[in-house]
């Protein structure tokens, strides 16, 4: 059986998945390229969330590890709202 994570590793792990989502190359068209580009970016910040979700939630965790959850869980979605935002406002 594998070795649970602790929360330090989650998070970690979670933080990783939100520098993963930013570095995904943003394709230059708006059709099916970009619609796989949404998604993907997506699964990754969804794959963060559910590492970090149940930090916040577990009576031994420290307060320091769930307060760096509850903050993991704010980068997540702003981090959404900065990388899907419209491009077109520019024209």
């Amino acid at each position: 059986m594998p070795k649970a994570l602790t929360p330090t590793t989650r998070i970690a792990k979670a933080r990783a998945l939100i520098q993963a989502a930013r570095e995904l190359p943003i394709p230059e068209s708006a059709g099916w390229e970009y619609f796989s580009y949404v998604a993907q970016v997506k699964d990754r910040l969804r794959q963060a969330f559910e590492l970090v979700k149940l930090i916040p939630k577990s009576p031994n965790t420290p307060d320091e590890v769930k307060a760096e959850a509850q903050a993991v869980m704010a980068e997540i979605t702003q981090a959404e709202a900065e990388i899907l935002k419209p491009s077109h406002s520019n024209s």
